[in-house]
């Protein structure tokens, strides 16, 4: 069988850890945390819009992807957060995923670095940092540069390194979305109790899209504490709503189809 998408980016990404490791040991970071960056709390964030019964959009930054290609020519992260946030995103998600999507986690810092925790009016939004999370060194690395959450994607992971990744993130005071694609993946994630749970209608293997995944899945994930997200593939206001008034999902993580149409997306005009 020929290797699919995501072994490729897995098999690249340990190659990527295994040399960052050497050159940036993790007692580097855990001597030198910061102490000035403006860490929001992700999952508070989305749980108080659930509270006020409000919808919430995760806005996704990315210069590319496996299966979109190049995205945007002339990319620059803060510029497409400053517009996000002028557009009341709840929160960002940055690819930081190098040689795939083209990102780097200084793209996390950049944008985090226009919030000031002592000025009410500076940009004050929480990022998810949007990579392939393998190792407990990575949670270190992320939350270094600014991150205030990580994904585990449960079909890149063994169950062991997930519940490791999970631990170390909420040892952390960092919120964690752990994401599934499959009905066998949706009853993994219930243990992780204290996890937004995001359902993927995108295979991450195949790079195909089928918003029925989150329908498929939904009922699996009724019982779990936490807020659920419906993740990629939404294209149109129509659609999250569709979504919302058969799931009651309130949460949706939105890339593609916002950046092509960064400023005038009525999609945003559900918040």
């Amino acid at each position: 069988m020929s290797e699919n998408i995501l072994q490729k980016i897995i098999s690249k990404k340990k190659i990527r850890i295994s040399e960052l490791k050497k050159k940036r040991p993790l007692e580097n970071f855990l001597e030198h945390k910061p102490d000035t960056m403006c860490f929001i709390n992700f999952k508070d964030r989305i749980e108080q819009n659930i509270q006020n019964n409000s919808l919430s959009i995760i806005a996704e930054i990315k210069k590319a992807s496996p299966s979109a290609g190049i995205i945007i020519e002339k990319y620059n992260p803060v510029d497409i957060a400053k517009i996000y946030y002028k557009n009341n995103a709840t929160c960002l998600s940055v690819l930081t995923e190098e040689e795939f999507f083209y990102g780097n986690m200084s793209d996390i810092y950049k944008i985090k670095s226009l919030c000031n925790p002592m000025d009410p009016l500076s940009m004050h939004i929480p990022i998810l940092c949007k990579d392939f999370f393998i190792d407990t060194y990575q949670v270190h690395f992320a939350k270094y540069y600014g991150a205030d959450a990580i994904l585990i994607i449960l079909a890149a992971v063994s169950e062991k390194v997930a519940d490791e990744l999970y631990e170390e993130a909420l040892n952390n005071d960092m919120s964690v979305i752990v994401e599934v694609h499959t009905v066998e993946e949706a009853r993994k994630s219930l243990k992780y109790t204290d996890a937004l749970v995001g359902i993927n209608n995108r295979n991450l293997k195949t790079l195909k899209t089928e918003i029925n995944t989150t329908y498929d899945i939904y009922d699996v994930l009724l019982n779990h504490p936490s807020p659920l997200i419906s993740e990629s593939g939404i294209k149109t206001k129509e659609e999250l709503l569709d979504i919302n008034k058969k799931t009651k999902i309130k949460t949706f993580l939105i890339g593609e189809s916002l950046l092509k149409n960064q400023k005038n997306n009525s999609i945003f005009s559900v918040l």
